[in-house]
């Protein structure tokens, strides 16, 4: 599965986690620049997910995102950016979870 990561300046093991979960980073997008904050708000053709990181995001640029994730029919995982957010954000989404990963009882569904 591919992803558009939105927000966090840097991603440091964040990759890795993913990869955990069969997913590659298609893209990465701060969201802290001014010009992606008024830049077209689109997720690229391919992207199966979006990752926003709201920690490092302003609230403009990760509804714009949001929106056109819902617009294409994607899911949209919110975390912050720690290895252990991002670890209980996906293993919520039912799409994301690591293969062999047992369901949580009462998880959010995307």
């Amino acid at each position: 599965m591919k992803a558009l990561l939105v927000g966090a300046d840097r991603l440091g093991n964040i990759p890795q986690v993913l990869t955990e979960y069969g997913i590659s980073v298609m893209r990465h997008i701060s969201g802290r620049d001014p010009s992606a904050q008024r830049a077209d708000r689109s997720v690229p053709a391919g992207a199966e997910l979006v990752i926003m990181f709201t920690d490092f995001l302003g609230h403009n640029v990760m509804r714009g995102y949001r929106d056109a994730a819902r617009r294409q029919g994607l899911a949209v995982v919110a975390c912050r950016r720690s290895t252990c957010s991002l670890r209980g954000a996906l293993d919520a989404c039912r799409l994301c979870r690591r293969p062999g990963a047992a369901s949580a009882a009462g998880a959010r569904t995307h």
